[in-house]
């Protein structure tokens, strides 16, 4: 039976907290999956109170512990923090704000195995406002071609992972929302085993920090910037090769049909270097695809 640290990053979440810790704790006490077990909650510079239910909450349950920080620096470095102080060899992350089943951590564990990491995985579209979901569509489908596997869920707040495993990365995982994006990818463009756990999401109780314009294009870089910096040739083979084939299709237009300024058919200066951007790209790709390689 292992050992489980628990990190819930908390921001102004006071309305929720405590019955959210009062269920972890008790359902943890109760799992034969575990045998010892801590539930760190970072409160990540909260003005709502929140730090107080957690004191609350840690009378009642003595595994407990606030980690508080003085000012807001985001979801992300508020689970790095907590991993600075885990205790223990294999973290669980879960929100605390009501969303994720805190009775699913023993199903994830049983399901564990040797996995880096095991993820509790939504519904497609559950819990996910009608507006946002073409665009959630879109991350996940990139990621899952990026990956080259398919990603039931690609930033669920609801994870187990192995702690050595996931400090590997601890320079390239950010601050922000898109922690679990870069961790999922990461361990999957390394190979590490990742197994997914479906489970039910419940409604948030209090206001989304997220904002979907902004944090949809935040994604959207993040995701590139990882592959590209696991799997460069990922991302740079198919710009090289959209690059050249405009170069080629643009010199074959401008060589077929007719210049009047010049009285017949013109490659212009626009066609090669078109050609040639296209061949240094994937030239690039493939310098930095051997410099992942040697790492």
């Amino acid at each position: 039976m292992p050992d489980l640290s628990v990190i819930v990053p908390v921001y102004n979440e006071s309305a929720a907290i405590g019955a959210v810790l009062d269920e972890l704790h008790g359902v943890l006490d109760a799992a034969p999956e575990v045998e010892a077990f801590e539930i760190l909650v970072v409160d990540d510079g909260s003005t709502d109170g929140t730090a107080d239910a957690v004191r609350s909450a840690a009378e009642r349950a003595p595994s407990v512990r606030l980690v508080a920080r003085e000012r807001n620096r985001g979801y992300g470095a508020a689970i790095k923090h907590g991993l600075q102080h885990a205790a223990h060899g294999l973290v669980a992350i879960i929100d605390g704000d009501g969303t994720y089943p805190p009775d699913a951590i023993p199903k994830l564990l049983a399901e564990m195995g040797d996995a880096a990491m095991v993820v509790g995985a939504r519904q497609p579209g559950q819990g996910v406002p009608a507006i946002r979901r073409p665009a959630k569509w879109v991350l996940r489908t990139l990621a899952s071609y990026l990956a080259e596997e398919p990603i039931p869920d690609l930033n669920s707040g609801l994870r187990i992972f192995r702690k050595d495993a996931c400090l590997r990365y601890f320079r390239l995982l950010p601050s922000r929302f898109s922690f679990t994006t870069t961790i999922t990818l990461a361990m999957l463009c390394d190979e590490l085993d990742v197994c997914y756990v479906p489970i039910a999401y419940r409604q948030r109780q209090g206001r989304s920090k997220i904002r979907p314009i902004r944090d949809t294009l935040g994604f959207l870089m993040l995701i590139a910037q990882t592959v590209t910096y696991f799997r460069p040739l990922k991302v740079l083979g198919p710009l090289a090769l959209a690059v050249f084939l405009a170069g080629a299709i643009k010199g074959t237009c401008d060589l077929l049909i007719h210049d009047p300024t010049t009285g017949g058919p013109n490659l212009k200066t626009s066609d090669l270097l078109l050609l040639v951007a296209g061949i240094q790209l994937f030239a690039l790709g493939l310098l930095a695809d051997l410099v992942c390689k040697r790492r």
